[in-house]
């Protein structure tokens, strides 16, 4: 019998080193996990940065694009050489009708540049063209630039606003005049 008892009190024994052993592996395992937990929010962290930073960096690149934008067109405004340099318009114009096609120009692509970097909802994008475009000036600019506007890369903003101005300048020539505020459907958020 007693042989009978040291065997038992030896897998007793054995069953518990395979206990802690499993304890041990358990928690080297739970430690595991943690360390990968804990690199793994690290790594969400930094990339949560890297996103921001790309952001404020494409909002820099923009606002730097569209200094430059109105330094070339100021440019031409102010001389009537230089602005024959961007007489892409459909038609003749005078040198009167380029320097305000010019800045018409200018005042769109401030509202497309203010909707891009997030100024702007699409919303107040599509209320204020609609409000430029009860210019007769800025309607004649809209016009002789179409061709241009048919070479913008499909799928891009800048493509999707300008069929919007178009339809929305469509609905404004069919309307009547005198509630012009209420034309066109603005798009939903």
């Amino acid at each position: 019998m007693a042989t009978q008892r040291f065997g038992v009190r030896g897998r007793v024994r054995g069953l518990g080193a395979v206990a802690a052993a499993a304890a041990g592996v358990a928690a080297g395992a739970l430690t595991t996990l943690a360390a990968r937990r804990h690199a793994l929010e690290a790594l969400r962290v930094r990339l949560e940065h890297l996103e921001r930073t790309a952001h404020s960096q494409q909002h820099t690149n923009l606002a730097n694009q569209q200094r430059l934008h109105w330094e070339l067109l100021s440019k031409a405004i102010d001389d009537p050489e230089l602005a024959e340099v961007l007489d892409l318009f459909e038609a003749p114009v005078s040198t009167k009708q380029r320097r305000q096609y010019l800045y018409a120009n200018a005042l769109y692509t401030n509202a497309l540049f203010y909707y891009r970097i997030g100024n702007i909802s699409r919303e107040e994008f599509f209320g204020y063209i609609r409000g430029i475009l009860q210019n007769p000036v800025v309607r004649e600019y809209w016009y002789a630039t179409r061709h241009q506007r048919a070479t913008i890369a499909e799928g891009s903003d800048e493509a999707e606003l300008g069929r919007m101005v178009d339809e929305l300048l469509t609905q404004l020539d069919e309307a009547d005049g005198d509630e012009w505020w209420v034309v066109g459907e603005p798009p939903s958020p």
